[in-house]
């Protein structure tokens, strides 16, 4: 059973580690996790039923965070289809209550420690210029790994988005090879 709403929104301890559990996703955790990613501004919405795939035909590389029976953290991610030692980041999130716990590494490594990423010696994913939590977050990762970050300008406002989005740039850690194990 769900946490009563005043405890759903009540702040975890800051800069604490907490303990929730970190686990697959399921095609019946979609709906949760549009909900998630719409809370968490300036994560682009993707349609419930793009979740419910993510949930469902990417169970074996995204990862849920839940605590007390809410679902306070995701990341959607997949092995690159011509890059089998790749595991790219499509999306993290983190409810609110949750941030500066930590969690998001903590994700990233359990991601990292699944068979299905056994073969992951990198990562890659795309950042816009002005987000500095995912900036950070992925800086921290990749020194955490000893592994270098190198980015590039990737799709394109004009080019891509019609002028509509910000510039994506490609971010790609590693390889980190043995260090892998070492950091999780």
């Amino acid at each position: 059973m769900p946490p009563p709403a005043d405890q759903k929104t009540a702040p975890l301890p800051r800069n604490q580690k907490i303990a929730p559990l970190l686990r697959q996703p399921e095609a019946s955790d979609g709906a949760a996790v549009w909900q998630l990613v719409s809370e968490c501004a300036p994560l682009d919405r993707n349609s419930m039923y793009c979740n419910l795939l993510q949930c469902d035909h990417f169970a074996d590389t995204s990862i849920i965070a839940e605590h007390d029976g809410d679902i306070i953290g995701w990341i959607s991610a997949y092995i690159v289809p011509n890059e089998p030692d790749t595991l790219f980041i499509w999306q993290v999130a983190v409810a609110e209550r949750a941030r500066g716990t930590g969690l998001a590494s903590r994700m990233l490594r359990g991601l990292l420690d699944r068979a299905a990423c056994a073969g992951v010696t990198s990562l890659k994913t795309t950042i816009t210029d002005d987000n500095e939590a995912s900036w950070a977050l992925f800086r921290r990762f990749a020194a955490a790994q000893g592994a270098p970050l190198e980015r590039e300008a990737h799709f394109r406002r004009d080019e891509h988005f019609a002028g509509r989005h910000a510039t994506e740039h490609m971010v790609t850690i590693g390889p980190f090879g043995a260090e892998k194990k070492a950091a999780a």
